[in-house]
């Protein structure tokens, strides 16, 4: 097909021919093209529908606002919803469609939604669907959320590569335009690193959409050659097709950088790159976004803002339309047709609702003044206006120009509240910008480019001396002065008709007035109940055209009014670009433990638990259900040995002369005189008295003591302490280190386990009942000198100890010890072994450390000293956590043993009622937290909480499954199961 509308001149590349799809046909367009730029060069009109009403919509601007060219790009996979065509740019073998219609775009079979818009307008969905009350889960909801959405996901995973970076400048320059370009000059030229980003892949900003001279030269020239300069600085980054969409504190920035055409060409290569920016400062000359006029039926396609049709002639060599006609309430308007009119485009008509004599003569064009345009006709189309006089012009383009609004947006990212200018006619910035940011330019509010060029030329070099650079003695450039008038002109009376505000989601000047009429006078109000600005343009083109329709219609300042209240991100970030690389088994960083190369040859299953992988058990030949493997590895350690990797448990090395008092203030139980040599158990609560942690703790020297912790909290117990060191005790001689993968751990358990250990511990070690008891720590040698501590504490309630290596020996350890346990018929055992012996021996893990529960609940209370101060203890003594009808921790068996077993699931997550309750909330006594089958016991058993558990040991309740269909009578009993004298880990 050919390019209908391609004219000659622009910035294109019309060597290079591109060919693309659009609703599955064929179309072409050139190197240097957006999607949109292409498809009105092929006359594509209508390239959409509206949310709500599905009325037809065209391309409106040239930028990142656009509100209705948005687009589904690629297909299967690589299928991306709600893409702005306006800066898309175009790439040979692009698929684009349009999207939110059933049926073809040209008829759209939800377009009757439009027929019933009398029915449906601002906040109906608050006033409707309410009743009946039952059709809301049965017919409303299904409806409404079958019609909600603009584009379609591919449901497939994404295939494109998403990365991070992090970048370091002195002066961050937002925007590439005439003052971006002109700070970034003089800012580079004093020696200050300077990154320069655009959101346009070609930078030059306006330059490239205007005629105007700057220095002698054509404007996209001066540009280019800026742009080349600064590329030959190594002080000097250039980001095009990069969005800076947050400011966040500290100097830090969100950037998200486009690099499709290189992902491409290598689908390895990232497709886009979330760059955290850190600046000293920062100069935002983001320039400035145009509005548009409501007016009657002001959304056709072929209506355009002033300055897209402008720089679609200029960039882009495309011309909007054969008939082109201008409506304005400023100068800037008046360019659009004189450089429409020197490109040989035909302008019928100039519309200026200011009572002034005309700005400027246009050839051919018929001049209105103090005239507005109130109707159009045309539905998939434009075809004619109707102007306030009466007078209805033939024409196929309408260029409208409402004036010109900063683009002030991220310097609100900080709570900054914009000011009413009146001599602009629109908002600009206040003095409460973030910190370290100031601002040039249009985005200041200085509309006449030569102003705005000396403006960022100054500021570039004034924010340089600031940082310590020499200011450069370039001179700015010049342009000949343009002025800039404009008079506000919200909307003219529509009658029937409707003027949209919002056209991507409809909201039009009636909904406005309705918002206001019902009591709606806050701007956040009515933007939620109009849905104004609440669109994926967040209402760049639409908001302020909005609020001076709220301030007409409440008779007040535009000042008094105000704005909503602008956040990050400034454009839609696709969240595959925050997660970077972080995907699948990238999602976290994957640990092994030092034993998983020998655990992969053993063919050893595994999990992930918090950040590690770790063997959750060892299937045998013949074994052909897990259960199999784990009743064997239980069976198996406590009849003789077994050996389990617990380096993934936390480890803190703590020195100093002061420890043993820091960790008195930081456990519920007393750590000031342990020994040396000895471990101790400890319980660690938070401020609101509810536990934390536990874990063990050994005394190695005087000054020198090692804990441990979860594996869950490793990290958050790490950080808990330093913050008690920093901030609670900072004059305590304490220094701590993590020390988790330094060392290598492994639990060795078992009536055997003490003989296994002597084959590989150092002979001058003595590890006998005697020499080293329960609960004994040290420091010793293993293999002929290989340092090592030995700790002699049992998770699994047998006799037991953990040796800890330094990790390069942990692998070799491990296949030591197996070795010498040859003999005794060793197994390795994994977490679900883990587990449940743990449970066998009712030890509180994560289950039961959930956040909720006291040291009284868990059935420590003997624990707690009641002779010092700890975190926790003011808090842990309220009359709530003391009830005796809290929830405690206790045991629960079967009284049918048989249960569950042919089920083949846990009771864990049944709750727990009364034998003859229905099963309800109401009734609803407690729950089971963990549960597991014992090989030992021959049946399930489980931990939980249940109300003044701990005084109803022998009565009976039932723990019901709902989800999973089971309802057993269970026995509430003590939590240790196995061994309760714990008589085997002492021998």
């Amino acid at each position: 097909m050919s390019q209908t509308n391609r004219k000659d001149g622009g910035l294109i590349n019309k060597e290079k021919t591109l060919t693309f799809t659009f609703n599955g046909q064929i179309l072409r367009g050139y190197e240097g093209d957006t999607l949109a730029s292409a498809l009105l060069a092929n006359n594509k009109q209508l390239v959409g529908r509206s949310f709500k009403y599905h009325r037809p919509r065209g391309i409106v601007t040239v930028g990142s606002e656009e509100p209705n060219a948005i687009m589904e790009i690629g297909s299967g996979a690589h299928k991306e919803p709600n893409t702005r065509a306006t800066v898309t740019q175009l790439y040979n073998g692009l698929e684009a469609n349009s999207q939110n219609h059933r049926g073809p775009l040209s008829f759209d079979l939800m377009a009757i939604t439009d027929f019933f818009s009398p029915m449906l307008g601002a906040g109906f969905y608050y006033k409707t669907f309410m009743w009946p009350k039952a059709f809301w889960e049965k017919l409303y909801e299904p409806a409404i959320r079958n019609s909600a959405g603009l584009g379609t996901l591919s449901t497939e995973p994404d295939p494109d590569t998403y990365d991070k970076g992090f970048r370091y400048c002195d002066i961050l320059i937002i925007g590439a335009g005439a003052s971006g370009l002109s700070a970034a000059l003089t800012a580079a030229s004093s020696g200050a690193k300077v990154i320069l980003a655009d959101e346009d892949f070609l930078m030059g900003g306006r330059l490239n959409s205007e005629t105007a001279k700057i220095d002698g030269k054509a404007g996209s020239e001066w540009a280019k050659n800026a742009v080349d300069k600064l590329s030959a600085m190594d002080n000097v980054t250039l980001m095009s097709d990069t969005t800076i969409f947050g400011v966040y504190d500290h100097g830090i920035y969100g950037a998200l950088e486009n690099r499709s055409s290189e992902s491409r060409a290598e689908s390895k290569k990232p497709r886009q790159v979330n760059w955290r920016i850190y600046a000293k400062r920062s100069i935002l000359c983001a320039g400035a976004i145009e509005r548009s006029i409501a007016f009657g039926n002001n959304d056709r396609p072929g209506i355009m803002l002033a300055g897209a049709v402008r720089a679609y002639m200029n960039r882009f060599a495309v011309a909007t339309g054969k008939k082109v006609s201008v409506y304005t309430n400023n100068d800037d308007g008046w360019q659009t047709a004189k450089d429409l009119r020197s490109k040989g485009v035909k302008v019928v008509a100039v519309i200026d609702s200011r009572s002034i004599s005309p700005v400027m003569g246009i050839q051919g064009a018929e001049i209105f003044m103090g005239t507005d345009v109130v109707d159009t006709k045309g539905r998939r189309a434009l075809k004619s206006i109707k102007l306030s006089n009466g007078k209805s012009i033939d024409t196929d383009s309408l260029a409208v120009s409402g004036g010109w609004n900063p683009n002030l947006h991220l310097t609100c990212h900080h709570r900054g509240i914009p000011k009413w200018n009146e001599d602009i006619a629109s908002f600009v910035p206040d003095d409460n910008t973030p910190p370290g940011m100031s601002v040039a330019g249009r985005a200041k509010g200085t509309m006449v480019l030569n102003d705005a060029i000396k403006e960022a030329h100054d500021l570039g070099s004034f924010v340089a001396e600031e940082l310590g650079f020499k200011a450069s003695d370039l001179e700015p450039a010049t342009t000949p002065t343009v002025a800039y008038n404009v008079v506000a002109n919200w909307g003219v009376p529509s009658g029937k008709n409707r003027a949209w505000v919002d056209f991507q989601n409809d909201v039009t000047a009636k909904d406005v007035k309705l918002a206001n009429q019902e009591g709606f006078k806050s701007v956040e109000h009515v933007k939620r109940y109009t849905t104004l600005g609440m669109a994926t343009d967040q209402g760049k083109t639409a908001n302020v055209l909005g609020i001076g329709i709220m301030a007409e219609n409440m008779g007040q300042s535009m000042q008094e009014t105000g704005t909503t209240i602008f956040r990050p991100p400034y454009n839609p970030v696709a969240v595959g670009a925050f997660a970077g690389r972080r995907r699948g088994m990238e999602f976290y960083p994957t640990r092994y433990t030092p034993s998983h190369k020998w655990s992969e040859e053993q063919g050893a299953v595994f999990v992930e638990v918090g950040m590690w992988y770790r063997s959750q058990w060892f299937p045998q030949p013949g074994e052909t259900h897990w259960r199999q493997s784990v009743d064997r590895e239980v069976i198996q350690t406590r009849s003789s040995v077994g050996i389990c990797d617990v380096t993934t448990l936390g480890k803190i090395d703590i020195k100093g002369s002061d420890v043993s008092e820091f960790l008195n203030k930081v456990y519920v139980n007393a750590f000031a005189k342990l020994p040396v040599g000895k471990t101790r158990y400890g319980l660690m609560l938070r401020e609101d008295g509810m536990a934390m942690d536990d874990g063990t703790t050994a005394r190695l020297a005087e000054d020198h003591f090692v804990m441990t912790t979860t594996t869950a909290n490793a990290v958050s117990v790490y950080r808990h302490l330093q913050f008690c060191h920093q901030v609670l005790w900072p004059d305590l001689d304490v220094h701590m280190i993590s020390v988790t993968e330094q060392y290598a751990q492994y639990a060795v358990a078992g009536p055997n386990s003490r003989k296994l250990l002597e084959k590989i511990v150092d002979s001058k070690h003595d590890i006998s009942n005697e020499g080293f008891p329960f609960m004994a720590a040290g420091e010793i040698s293993v293999c002929g000198g290989i340092p090592a501590r030995l700790f002699r504490i049992s998770f699994s309630g047998e006799l037991a100890y953990e040796i800890a290596v330094p990790t390069r020996y942990g692998d070799s350890l491990m296949r030591a010890m197996m070795e010498a346990g040859e003999e005794f018929n060793v197994v390795p055992y994994g977490t679900e072994a883990l587990g449940v012996m743990r449970i066998e021996k009712g030890h509180a893990a994560g289950p039961e450390l959930n956040g909720q529960t006291s040291a009284y609940d868990l059935g420590m209370g003997g624990m707690v000293s009641g002779k010092k101060d700890f975190i926790g203890y003011k808090l842990g003594l309220r009359e709530e956590l003391q009830r005796s009808d809290r929830m405690q921790m206790v045991g629960f068996k079967p009284v049918n043993k048989a249960d569950l077993v042919d089920k083949g699931h846990s009771m864990a997550g049944s709750h727990l009622l009364d034998l003859r309750e229905k099963p309800t909330t109401e009734n609803d006594q407690g729950w089971i937290s963990s549960s597991i089958y014992s090989p030992m016991l021959g049946c399930y058993i489980g931990l939980g909480f249940i109300k003044n558990g701990l005084n109803r040991k022998g009565e009976f309740v039932r723990a019901v499954d709902l989800v999973r269909g089971s309802d057993i009578e269970v026995e509430i009993c003590s939590p240790h199961f196995y061994d309760p004298e714990g008589g085997r880990l002492r021998v």
